[in-house]
Protein backbone atom coordinates (compact mmCIF):
# COMPACT_ATOMS: atom_id res chain seq x y z
CA UNK A 1 0.00 0.00 0.00
CA UNK A 2 2.75 2.29 -0.95
CA UNK A 3 0.66 4.54 -3.53
CA UNK A 4 0.51 7.78 -1.17
CA UNK A 5 4.01 8.47 -1.07
CA UNK A 6 5.37 6.57 -4.30
CA UNK A 7 4.30 6.65 -7.78
CA UNK A 8 5.59 5.18 -11.28
CA UNK A 9 8.69 7.76 -12.43
CA UNK A 10 8.46 9.15 -16.06
CA UNK A 11 10.70 7.57 -18.55
CA UNK A 12 11.71 4.10 -19.62
CA UNK A 13 8.78 1.85 -17.71
CA UNK A 14 11.93 -0.60 -16.79
CA UNK A 15 13.06 2.36 -14.08
CA UNK A 16 12.21 1.09 -10.71
CA UNK A 17 14.17 3.70 -8.42
CA UNK A 18 13.06 4.84 -5.65
CA UNK A 19 14.18 8.22 -5.09
CA UNK A 20 12.63 8.76 -8.97
CA UNK A 21 9.11 7.30 -7.45
CA UNK A 22 8.82 9.51 -4.31
CA UNK A 23 5.79 11.75 -4.32
CA UNK A 24 6.44 15.27 -3.34
CA UNK A 25 7.24 16.24 -0.26
CA UNK A 26 9.31 12.60 0.19
CA UNK A 27 11.90 13.02 -1.76
CA UNK A 28 14.18 14.89 -0.36
CA UNK A 29 13.91 13.59 3.35
CA UNK A 30 14.30 9.95 1.27
CA UNK A 31 17.57 10.81 -0.31
CA UNK A 32 18.74 12.13 2.58
CA UNK A 33 18.24 9.15 5.09
CA UNK A 34 18.99 6.69 2.75
CA UNK A 35 22.44 8.48 2.27
CA UNK A 36 23.07 8.85 5.91
CA UNK A 37 21.77 5.04 6.02
CA UNK A 38 24.42 4.31 3.79
CA UNK A 39 27.37 5.96 5.17
CA UNK A 40 26.29 4.54 8.73
CA UNK A 41 25.10 1.67 8.61
CA UNK A 42 22.41 2.32 11.39
CA UNK A 43 18.49 3.13 11.61
CA UNK A 44 17.38 6.69 10.24
CA UNK A 45 14.19 8.18 11.00
CA UNK A 46 12.70 11.16 9.51
CA UNK A 47 9.55 12.53 11.17
CA UNK A 48 6.96 15.32 10.40
CA UNK A 49 6.93 14.87 6.33
CA UNK A 50 4.41 16.53 4.26
CA UNK A 51 3.70 14.32 1.53
CA UNK A 52 1.37 15.60 -1.60
CA UNK A 53 -1.12 12.89 -2.60
CA UNK A 54 -4.42 12.90 -3.44
CA UNK A 55 -4.77 16.53 -4.51
CA UNK A 56 -3.50 17.09 -0.71
CA UNK A 57 -0.77 16.53 1.74
CA UNK A 58 -0.68 14.03 4.09
CA UNK A 59 1.68 13.85 7.03
CA UNK A 60 3.90 10.95 6.66
CA UNK A 61 7.30 9.41 8.71
CA UNK A 62 10.26 7.55 7.26
CA UNK A 63 11.72 5.02 8.61
CA UNK A 64 15.26 3.65 6.82
CA UNK A 65 17.57 0.60 8.48
CA UNK A 66 19.93 -2.10 7.07
CA UNK A 67 18.36 -4.98 6.00
CA UNK A 68 17.87 -7.47 8.82
CA UNK A 69 20.37 -10.60 8.20
CA UNK A 70 18.02 -13.22 8.07
CA UNK A 71 17.22 -11.31 4.55
CA UNK A 72 20.03 -13.25 2.50
CA UNK A 73 18.29 -13.21 -0.45
CA UNK A 74 18.46 -9.49 -0.78
CA UNK A 75 22.28 -9.26 -0.32
CA UNK A 76 24.52 -7.57 1.96
CA UNK A 77 23.39 -3.96 0.66
CA UNK A 78 20.03 -3.87 0.80
CA UNK A 79 18.04 -1.63 3.06
CA UNK A 80 14.52 -1.48 4.42
CA UNK A 81 12.38 1.54 3.64
CA UNK A 82 9.21 2.56 6.02
CA UNK A 83 6.59 5.07 5.09
CA UNK A 84 3.96 5.38 7.47
CA UNK A 85 1.17 8.02 7.76
CA UNK A 86 0.76 9.71 10.31
CA UNK A 87 -2.33 11.24 12.00
CA UNK A 88 -2.64 15.37 11.08
CA UNK A 89 -1.31 17.86 13.71
CA UNK A 90 -5.22 19.47 14.59
CA UNK A 91 -6.21 15.99 15.56
CA UNK A 92 -3.07 15.36 17.76
CA UNK A 93 -2.52 18.43 19.48
CA UNK A 94 -5.54 21.31 20.86
CA UNK A 95 -5.45 24.47 18.80
CA UNK A 96 -2.76 27.38 19.77
CA UNK A 97 -3.53 29.77 21.73
CA UNK A 98 -3.98 33.16 19.79
CA UNK A 99 -0.94 34.53 17.98
CA UNK A 100 -0.21 38.09 17.42
CA UNK A 101 0.12 39.90 14.45
CA UNK A 102 4.22 39.98 14.59
CA UNK A 103 4.40 36.72 15.38
CA UNK A 104 2.07 35.77 12.29
CA UNK A 105 4.54 38.03 10.31
CA UNK A 106 7.34 36.29 12.04
CA UNK A 107 5.79 32.76 10.91
CA UNK A 108 5.13 34.11 7.47
CA UNK A 109 8.59 34.87 6.39
CA UNK A 110 9.82 31.59 8.16
CA UNK A 111 7.22 29.94 6.09
CA UNK A 112 8.77 31.77 2.95
CA UNK A 113 12.31 31.09 4.11
CA UNK A 114 11.39 27.55 4.12
CA UNK A 115 9.68 27.09 0.94
CA UNK A 116 12.81 29.07 -0.76
CA UNK A 117 14.97 26.41 0.78
CA UNK A 118 13.06 23.68 -0.39
CA UNK A 119 12.82 25.02 -3.37
CA UNK A 120 16.50 25.44 -3.57
CA UNK A 121 16.81 21.79 -2.21
CA UNK A 122 13.90 20.53 -4.91
CA UNK A 123 16.37 21.79 -7.57
CA UNK A 124 19.88 20.92 -6.24
CA UNK A 125 18.38 17.29 -5.52
CA UNK A 126 17.03 17.40 -9.31
CA UNK A 127 20.33 18.49 -10.70
CA UNK A 128 21.95 15.44 -8.58
CA UNK A 129 19.74 13.19 -10.06
CA UNK A 130 20.61 14.59 -13.38
CA UNK A 131 24.40 14.49 -12.36
CA UNK A 132 23.64 10.86 -10.99
CA UNK A 133 22.01 9.87 -14.37
CA UNK A 134 24.81 11.26 -16.65
CA UNK A 135 27.20 9.82 -14.39
CA UNK A 136 25.54 6.68 -14.78
CA UNK A 137 25.82 7.12 -18.15
CA UNK A 138 29.29 8.24 -18.22
CA UNK A 139 30.09 5.59 -16.33
CA UNK A 140 28.25 3.06 -18.58
CA UNK A 141 30.53 4.59 -21.42
CA UNK A 142 33.49 4.50 -19.58
CA UNK A 143 33.00 0.66 -19.23
CA UNK A 144 32.37 0.33 -22.92
CA UNK A 145 35.63 2.52 -23.26
CA UNK A 146 37.69 0.29 -21.19
CA UNK A 147 35.89 -2.80 -22.65
CA UNK A 148 37.06 -1.07 -26.51
CA UNK A 149 40.16 -0.36 -24.64
CA UNK A 150 40.66 -4.19 -23.51
CA UNK A 151 39.83 -5.34 -27.20
CA UNK A 152 41.82 -2.68 -28.93
CA UNK A 153 45.16 -3.79 -26.01
CA UNK A 154 44.54 -7.64 -27.01
CA UNK A 155 44.66 -6.55 -30.89
CA UNK A 156 47.59 -4.60 -30.33
CA UNK A 157 49.44 -7.53 -28.51
CA UNK A 158 48.37 -9.63 -31.61
CA UNK A 159 49.58 -7.14 -33.78
CA UNK A 160 52.35 -6.66 -31.84
CA UNK A 161 53.47 -10.26 -32.06
CA UNK A 162 52.84 -10.00 -35.25
CA UNK A 163 55.29 -7.54 -35.83
CA UNK A 164 57.67 -9.07 -33.88
CA UNK A 165 57.09 -11.99 -36.53
CA UNK A 166 57.40 -9.95 -39.13
CA UNK A 167 60.94 -8.04 -37.96
CA UNK A 168 62.25 -11.49 -37.48
CA UNK A 169 61.11 -12.74 -41.07
CA UNK A 170 62.38 -8.91 -42.42
CA UNK A 171 66.09 -9.71 -40.78
CA UNK A 172 66.37 -12.99 -41.88
CA UNK A 173 65.25 -11.31 -45.36
CA UNK A 174 67.61 -8.74 -44.54
CA UNK A 175 70.59 -10.96 -44.62
CA UNK A 176 69.59 -13.20 -47.52
CA UNK A 177 69.59 -9.81 -49.59
CA UNK A 178 72.89 -8.79 -47.89
CA UNK A 179 73.93 -12.18 -49.57
CA UNK A 180 72.54 -11.37 -52.27
CA UNK A 181 73.88 -8.01 -52.73
CA UNK A 182 77.63 -9.11 -51.93
CA UNK A 183 77.21 -11.71 -55.05
CA UNK A 184 76.11 -9.14 -56.95
CA UNK A 185 79.15 -7.00 -56.35
CA UNK A 186 81.47 -9.94 -56.57
CA UNK A 187 79.51 -10.88 -60.21
CA UNK A 188 79.80 -7.25 -61.11
CA UNK A 189 83.63 -7.09 -60.02
CA UNK A 190 83.70 -10.22 -61.88
CA UNK A 191 82.57 -8.90 -65.29
CA UNK A 192 84.48 -6.31 -64.80
CA UNK A 193 87.50 -7.99 -65.02
CA UNK A 194 86.64 -10.20 -67.29
CA UNK A 195 85.50 -6.86 -69.73
CA UNK A 196 88.90 -5.35 -69.29
CA UNK A 197 90.77 -8.50 -69.68
CA UNK A 198 89.15 -9.81 -72.96
CA UNK A 199 90.70 -6.52 -74.92
CA UNK A 200 87.33 -5.53 -76.23
CA UNK A 201 85.97 -2.18 -76.05
CA UNK A 202 82.46 -2.19 -74.75
CA UNK A 203 79.99 0.38 -74.64
CA UNK A 204 76.21 -0.29 -73.72
CA UNK A 205 73.71 2.20 -74.48
CA UNK A 206 69.81 2.50 -73.28
CA UNK A 207 67.11 2.78 -75.59
CA UNK A 208 66.93 6.76 -75.62
CA UNK A 209 70.79 5.86 -76.63
CA UNK A 210 72.43 7.21 -72.76
CA UNK A 211 75.13 6.23 -72.27
CA UNK A 212 74.48 3.41 -69.17
CA UNK A 213 78.38 1.35 -69.12
CA UNK A 214 81.31 1.25 -70.99
CA UNK A 215 85.01 -0.45 -70.30
CA UNK A 216 88.04 1.44 -70.08
CA UNK A 217 89.37 -0.06 -73.71
CA UNK A 218 86.48 2.18 -75.40
CA UNK A 219 88.22 5.28 -74.74
CA UNK A 220 90.55 4.86 -77.85
CA UNK A 221 87.81 4.87 -79.88
CA UNK A 222 85.11 7.88 -78.07
CA UNK A 223 86.26 10.09 -75.92
CA UNK A 224 84.43 8.82 -72.61
CA UNK A 225 85.22 9.78 -68.82
CA UNK A 226 83.04 8.47 -65.79
CA UNK A 227 80.71 11.33 -65.53
CA UNK A 228 79.67 10.99 -68.80
CA UNK A 229 77.10 7.88 -67.46
CA UNK A 230 74.02 8.94 -68.74
CA UNK A 231 74.72 11.31 -71.25
CA UNK A 232 73.37 10.84 -75.20
CA UNK A 233 75.74 9.11 -77.33
CA UNK A 234 75.26 12.12 -80.02
CA UNK A 235 76.80 14.62 -77.16
CA UNK A 236 80.38 12.53 -77.19
CA UNK A 237 82.69 13.22 -79.61
CA UNK A 238 84.45 10.18 -80.83
CA UNK A 239 87.96 9.42 -82.45
CA UNK A 240 86.95 7.67 -85.62
CA UNK A 241 88.33 8.85 -88.89
CA UNK A 242 86.05 10.19 -91.73
CA UNK A 243 82.60 9.95 -91.81
CA UNK A 244 81.00 9.09 -88.04
CA UNK A 245 78.25 7.28 -88.52
CA UNK A 246 77.44 5.59 -84.59
CA UNK A 247 74.81 6.98 -84.07
CA UNK A 248 72.92 6.01 -86.87
CA UNK A 249 74.65 2.55 -87.00
CA UNK A 250 72.76 1.87 -82.99
CA UNK A 251 69.65 3.81 -84.45
CA UNK A 252 69.51 1.13 -87.59
CA UNK A 253 70.27 -1.92 -84.97
CA UNK A 254 67.76 -1.27 -82.23
CA UNK A 255 64.76 -0.63 -85.48
CA UNK A 256 65.89 -3.63 -87.34
CA UNK A 257 66.97 -6.03 -84.59
CA UNK A 258 69.70 -7.62 -85.99
CA UNK A 259 73.32 -7.26 -85.94
CA UNK A 260 75.89 -4.74 -87.60
CA UNK A 261 79.28 -5.09 -88.46
CA UNK A 262 82.09 -2.07 -89.92
CA UNK A 263 85.16 -2.27 -90.23
CA UNK A 264 86.40 1.29 -88.54
CA UNK A 265 89.21 3.55 -88.84
CA UNK A 266 90.46 6.03 -85.94
CA UNK A 267 92.08 9.69 -86.30
CA UNK A 268 95.58 7.77 -84.72
CA UNK A 269 95.40 5.12 -87.60
CA UNK A 270 94.13 2.18 -85.58
CA UNK A 271 91.75 0.27 -87.26
CA UNK A 272 88.68 -1.40 -85.51
CA UNK A 273 86.26 -4.06 -86.20
CA UNK A 274 82.89 -2.84 -84.75
CA UNK A 275 79.86 -4.58 -83.78
CA UNK A 276 76.83 -3.29 -82.94
CA UNK A 277 73.87 -5.37 -81.50
CA UNK A 278 70.24 -5.26 -79.47
CA UNK A 279 70.55 -5.72 -76.00
CA UNK A 280 68.57 -8.83 -74.91
CA UNK A 281 66.99 -9.45 -71.27
CA UNK A 282 66.79 -12.83 -69.87
CA UNK A 283 63.31 -12.31 -70.94
CA UNK A 284 64.39 -11.53 -74.36
CA UNK A 285 63.32 -7.59 -74.10
CA UNK A 286 64.98 -5.31 -75.69
CA UNK A 287 66.33 -2.59 -73.47
CA UNK A 288 69.55 -0.82 -75.75
CA UNK A 289 72.09 -1.81 -77.55
CA UNK A 290 75.76 -3.09 -76.86
CA UNK A 291 78.34 -1.79 -78.98
CA UNK A 292 82.21 -3.72 -79.42
CA UNK A 293 85.42 -2.71 -80.56
CA UNK A 294 88.32 -5.39 -81.66
CA UNK A 295 91.05 -3.73 -82.49
CA UNK A 296 92.47 -4.96 -86.01
CA UNK A 297 95.43 -2.95 -86.77
CA UNK A 298 97.98 -5.87 -87.05
CA UNK A 299 95.25 -8.11 -88.77
CA UNK A 300 94.99 -4.86 -91.29
CA UNK A 301 98.83 -4.53 -91.80
CA UNK A 302 99.01 -7.93 -92.22
CA UNK A 303 96.52 -7.86 -95.11
CA UNK A 304 98.26 -5.13 -96.68
CA UNK A 305 101.43 -6.95 -97.05
CA UNK A 306 99.83 -10.02 -98.16
CA UNK A 307 98.27 -7.87 -101.18
CA UNK A 308 101.54 -5.74 -102.06
CA UNK A 309 102.98 -9.60 -102.20
CA UNK A 310 100.57 -10.44 -103.89
CA UNK A 311 100.55 -8.26 -106.38
CA UNK A 312 104.26 -8.42 -106.49
CA UNK A 313 104.18 -12.26 -107.07
CA UNK A 314 101.17 -11.78 -109.46
CA UNK A 315 103.58 -9.64 -111.71
CA UNK A 316 106.50 -12.15 -111.29
CA UNK A 317 103.86 -14.76 -111.98
CA UNK A 318 102.55 -13.17 -115.36
CA UNK A 319 106.27 -12.03 -116.65
CA UNK A 320 108.59 -14.67 -115.54
CA UNK A 321 110.79 -16.23 -118.35
CA UNK A 322 109.55 -19.15 -117.29
CA UNK A 323 106.23 -21.21 -118.29
CA UNK A 324 103.65 -22.01 -114.73
CA UNK A 325 101.05 -23.73 -114.57
CA UNK A 326 98.72 -25.51 -111.69
CA UNK A 327 96.71 -28.63 -113.34
CA UNK A 328 94.25 -30.93 -111.29
CA UNK A 329 95.32 -34.47 -110.99
CA UNK A 330 91.85 -35.71 -110.83
CA UNK A 331 90.92 -34.80 -114.98
CA UNK A 332 93.99 -32.76 -115.90
CA UNK A 333 92.82 -29.60 -115.88
CA UNK A 334 94.67 -26.43 -116.35
CA UNK A 335 93.41 -24.29 -113.09
CA UNK A 336 95.44 -21.34 -114.45
CA UNK A 337 98.15 -20.55 -116.18
CA UNK A 338 100.84 -17.32 -116.35
CA UNK A 339 100.89 -15.33 -119.72
CA UNK A 340 104.65 -16.48 -120.63
CA UNK A 341 103.02 -20.17 -121.33
CA UNK A 342 100.24 -18.52 -123.51
CA UNK A 343 102.30 -16.28 -125.23
CA UNK A 344 104.72 -19.20 -126.13
CA UNK A 345 102.38 -21.39 -127.49
CA UNK A 346 100.49 -18.95 -129.97
CA UNK A 347 97.20 -18.78 -127.37
CA UNK A 348 95.21 -16.38 -124.73
CA UNK A 349 94.87 -17.49 -120.84
CA UNK A 350 91.13 -18.15 -121.28
CA UNK A 351 91.94 -20.20 -124.03
CA UNK A 352 94.37 -22.50 -121.54
CA UNK A 353 92.45 -22.35 -118.48
CA UNK A 354 90.09 -25.36 -118.41
CA UNK A 355 91.49 -27.25 -120.55
CA UNK A 356 93.35 -30.57 -120.50
CA UNK A 357 96.89 -30.46 -120.00
CA UNK A 358 97.28 -33.20 -122.16
CA UNK A 359 96.27 -31.21 -125.07
CA UNK A 360 99.10 -28.94 -124.73
CA UNK A 361 101.52 -31.83 -125.86
CA UNK A 362 101.84 -33.70 -128.83
CA UNK A 363 99.37 -36.25 -129.31
CA UNK A 364 102.15 -39.32 -129.22
CA UNK A 365 103.31 -38.39 -125.92
CA UNK A 366 99.88 -37.94 -124.18
CA UNK A 367 100.09 -41.51 -122.85
CA UNK A 368 103.22 -40.75 -120.71
CA UNK A 369 102.07 -37.50 -119.54
CA UNK A 370 98.93 -39.36 -118.06
CA UNK A 371 100.73 -41.81 -116.41
CA UNK A 372 103.18 -39.46 -114.88
CA UNK A 373 99.52 -37.26 -113.28
CA UNK A 374 98.98 -40.15 -111.91
CA UNK A 375 102.38 -41.06 -110.35
CA UNK A 376 102.69 -37.69 -109.12
CA UNK A 377 99.32 -38.25 -107.28
CA UNK A 378 100.25 -41.51 -105.88
CA UNK A 379 103.58 -40.49 -104.67
CA UNK A 380 103.34 -36.72 -104.82
CA UNK A 381 107.04 -36.77 -105.48
CA UNK A 382 109.00 -34.19 -107.20
CA UNK A 383 110.00 -34.75 -111.11
CA UNK A 384 111.75 -33.15 -114.02
CA UNK A 385 111.87 -34.41 -117.75
CA UNK A 386 112.51 -33.09 -121.00
CA UNK A 387 109.57 -32.72 -122.87
CA UNK A 388 107.54 -31.46 -125.69
CA UNK A 389 105.10 -28.73 -125.91
CA UNK A 390 102.66 -28.50 -129.18
CA UNK A 391 102.22 -24.97 -130.67
CA UNK A 392 99.11 -23.42 -131.88
CA UNK A 393 100.21 -24.10 -135.05
CA UNK A 394 101.07 -27.72 -134.80
CA UNK A 395 104.86 -26.99 -134.43
CA UNK A 396 107.19 -28.56 -131.10
CA UNK A 397 108.85 -26.85 -128.69
CA UNK A 398 111.62 -28.46 -126.14
CA UNK A 399 111.12 -27.34 -122.83
CA UNK A 400 112.87 -28.78 -119.36
CA UNK A 401 110.14 -29.77 -116.75
CA UNK A 402 110.10 -29.43 -113.21
CA UNK A 403 106.20 -31.32 -111.87
CA UNK A 404 105.50 -30.51 -108.06
CA UNK A 405 102.72 -31.87 -105.70
CA UNK A 406 100.44 -28.77 -104.59
CA UNK A 407 99.08 -30.37 -101.59
CA UNK A 408 95.71 -29.23 -98.90
CA UNK A 409 95.78 -28.70 -95.13
CA UNK A 410 96.05 -31.82 -94.48
CA UNK A 411 98.64 -33.09 -96.81
CA UNK A 412 96.75 -34.85 -99.46
CA UNK A 413 98.22 -33.90 -103.25
CA UNK A 414 95.31 -32.16 -104.86
CA UNK A 415 96.99 -30.58 -107.48
CA UNK A 416 100.25 -29.84 -109.37
CA UNK A 417 102.69 -27.17 -110.01
CA UNK A 418 104.18 -27.50 -113.42
CA UNK A 419 107.67 -25.27 -114.93
CA UNK A 420 108.28 -25.20 -118.53
CA UNK A 421 111.69 -23.72 -119.40
CA UNK A 422 112.04 -23.54 -123.14
CA UNK A 423 115.32 -25.16 -124.76
CA UNK A 424 117.32 -23.66 -127.55
CA UNK A 425 117.06 -25.14 -130.75
CA UNK A 426 119.21 -27.95 -130.78
CA UNK A 427 119.90 -28.59 -127.10
CA UNK A 428 119.73 -31.95 -125.64
CA UNK A 429 120.67 -31.16 -121.93
CA UNK A 430 118.00 -32.10 -119.66
CA UNK A 431 117.16 -29.07 -117.24
CA UNK A 432 118.98 -29.02 -113.82
CA UNK A 433 117.72 -31.19 -110.77
CA UNK A 434 117.40 -30.88 -107.51
CA UNK A 435 117.82 -32.62 -104.14
CA UNK A 436 114.91 -35.33 -104.26
CA UNK A 437 114.33 -34.72 -108.18
CA UNK A 438 113.91 -38.04 -109.97
CA UNK A 439 115.15 -37.98 -114.14
CA UNK A 440 112.02 -38.64 -115.91
CA UNK A 441 111.42 -39.81 -119.62
CA UNK A 442 111.91 -37.33 -122.42
CA UNK A 443 108.10 -36.57 -124.19
CA UNK A 444 106.52 -36.13 -121.44
CA UNK A 445 104.48 -32.96 -120.46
Amino acid sequence: RSGKFLEPAPGDAATMNIVAMAREGLRRALTTALHRAVARKELVRADGLRVRANGGFIDASLVVRPAPPAADELGPDAYLVVLEEVPAAAERAPAPAKLSARERSRIAVLEREVRAKEEYLQTTLEEMETSSEELKATNEEMQSVNEELQSSNEELETSREELQSMNEELATVNAELQDKVGELSRANSDMNNVLASTGVGTLFVDQQLRIARFTPLITQVINLIQSDIGRPLGHIVSNLDGDDTLVEDVKGALQTLSAREAEVRTKSGAWFLMRVRPYRTVENVIEGAVLTFVEITLRKRVEEELREAREKYADFFEHAPDLFASIDLDDGRVLDCNATLARTLGMKKDEIVGRSVHELVPESARDEARARMTELAEAGLLQTAEVRLKHRNGSVIPAGLRLSAIRDASGRVKAARAVWRELGKGRTEEPPRESGDRPGRGGGP
